[in-house]
């Protein structure tokens, strides 16, 4: 956790506190001394009080709005079971970014709100059936949810999804083309293009092709399973349960590689970061390597590449550039 991401959280929780019953005069003087520390301090909880602000204007709206979950109701929800949940959508909002709104369908009540962390960021949206989703580098999407349906557009990225079970009331993500479908399980999905990765780490889940698009048959994807879907073709490599747990790595902020050449590592790490690794010689290429590595710390990982093989390493601008030495 980076130390502003680490004082808004210390800010959110002195905010929860200040709301609870048992709040005293000594409470208080703890946090003015907290304050006093810093100016970020100041900075961080002035802003999420102000979002707190916003929150009890949304929570006027009635409670009709409390069924759905995302940023919907988390601002909304009242009093202690949810005030948590707010705290931590208001701090997503202002580190990552989102926007929300509401409108009317019919009878229903239908919140829909975006999300976006930006290149080397995370995010988490606390949902409030008890679901969960959590946002890796550089990924974009939005939410429409009402008593009736929960679904998320995926545009760009990749996201971890915790999903709550509920009879009858499908978890629906859309990727691209594709059509994920769950009642209740764990599971991540990746979009690169036209290019979806659905990895299940429990539970199962259905892939179909979008409404409007002919498809055989829909791919069940189980436990320990991951599928690549690009157009009409869907592969399902079956018992991978260990690549599933490595490719989730990054929700601890790790990159971990098992025999992936050094071409594939170079091309997840310019994920998370605005310096890019170029890699001009196909036979360094094409080395494989394997270890755990902070995903944040590219300088790291180029220099055991260059220890370990003696690669020749050169920066320009916001490239590092390896070859053979």
């Amino acid at each position: 956790m980076t130390k502003s991401a680490e004082i808004e959280t210390i800010a959110a929780d002195w905010l929860r506190r200040r709301e609870e019953p048992e709040w005293s005069s000594a409470d208080q003087v703890a946090l003015d001394q907290w304050l006093k520390l810093s100016t970020a301090h100041q900075a961080a909880y002035w802003r999420l009080e102000h979002g707190w602000r916003i929150a009890d204007r949304i929570g006027a709206l009635g409670p009709e709005i409390s069924r759905p979950f995302s940023l919907a109701a988390s601002l909304q929800t009242r009093w202690k079971r949810s005030r948590t949940a707010a705290v931590a959508a208001v701090v997503f909002a202002l580190v990552a970014g989102s926007a929300l709104w509401f409108h009317q369908r019919s009878d229903d009540v239908v919140a829909t709100a975006s999300f976006v962390t930006p290149v080397g960021g995370r995010g988490s949206i606390p949902l409030a059936d008890g679901s969960r989703i959590e946002l890796n580098t550089d990924t974009r999407l939005h939410t429409s949810v009402s008593k009736s349906e929960r679904k998320v557009w995926l545009d760009q990225g990749e996201a971890y999804f915790d999903v709550a079970h509920r009879a009858d009331e499908p978890f629906v993500v859309y990727a691209g083309t594709q059509t994920i479908t769950v009642l209740g399980t764990k599971f991540s999905v990746r979009r690169d293009g036209d290019m979806v990765q659905v990895a299940v780490l429990e539970g199962r889940v259905r892939i179909d092709k979008d409404e409007g698009i002919e498809r055989p048959r829909p791919a069940i994807v189980s436990r320990g399973d991951i599928a690549l879907s690009r157009g009409e073709a869907t592969l399902v490599t079956a018992h991978a349960l260990g690549r599933v747990e490595d490719g989730l790595a990054w929700r601890d902020g790790r990159l971990v590689f098992d025999r992936m050449t050094i071409a594939d590592a170079a091309a997840e790490f310019n994920r998370y970061s605005r310096i890019h690794i170029v890699i001009v010689d196909p036979v360094v290429a094409d080395i494989r390597i394997g270890g755990s590595f902070q995903a944040s710390n590219v300088d790291a990982f180029v220099r055991l590449l260059e220890d370990a093989y003696g690669l020749d390493v050169r920066r320009e601008d916001s490239s590092i550039i390896i070859s053979a030495g």
